[in-house]
């Protein structure tokens, strides 16, 4: 079996590692890959969210969602996707699909069910503290505390179950571990 040929994408990664004497933290060649592995992160989960998107519309969930936010965000290089995005898209039908599941959940005083109102408060709570969090990290990478890293991984914990690899609490960690090794936060 023959094997597969390098994209130019590697290739001029490759060319600028040996420029510089090998790949580094930090380095040019390695700064490339990252982006490479959040653009191929990124069209995974578009591929992913935007065919059930497609096919299965009433599936797309504010898990989804956040998945797909949490990818193009990276990409994107800023914590919040204009609001013509592929991420605002899904969050856009994901809250249909929940409006729909809390309006089936009403009880005959149209209350709303406890677990899924608990739900939607974790889920927008970790929104918005992504949102700030995420703000602080585009905009003053040094200044991102452990404290604040522990809070947005916290809360998506609650949200979710558990974090993503990769993703906006994940990144906030490794700036705080970063910041708190060089004395900066």
């Amino acid at each position: 079996m023959a094997a597969a040929q390098p994209t130019a994408a590697s290739q001029v990664i490759s060319e600028t590692a040996k420029q510089e004497g090998g790949p580094h933290k930090g380095s040019t060649s390695a700064q490339m890959q990252s982006e490479v592995g959040k653009s191929k992160n990124f069209e995974q989960a578009a591929q992913e969210v935007g065919s059930k998107m497609v096919n299965a519309p009433e599936t797309v969930t504010s898990e989804d969602a956040a998945y797909i936010k949490s990818r193009e965000a990276r990409v994107l290089g800023q914590a919040q996707p204009p609001s013509d995005s592929l991420s605002a898209s899904a969050q856009h039908l994901a809250a249909q699909n929940e409006g729909a599941t809390k309006t089936l959940s009403h009880g005959t005083n149209g209350a709303t069910d406890p677990v899924q109102q608990s739900h939607q408060d974790k889920v927008s709570n970790f929104e918005k503290t992504s949102a700030q969090i995420g703000t602080k990290m585009a905009q003053e990478p040094a200044r991102v505390t452990k404290e604040e890293a522990d809070t947005l991984h916290s809360r998506e914990t609650r949200a979710y179950g558990a974090t993503s690899k990769g993703g906006v609490a994940s990144q906030a960690q490794s700036l705080a571990a970063e910041n708190r090794k060089q004395g900066t936060a």
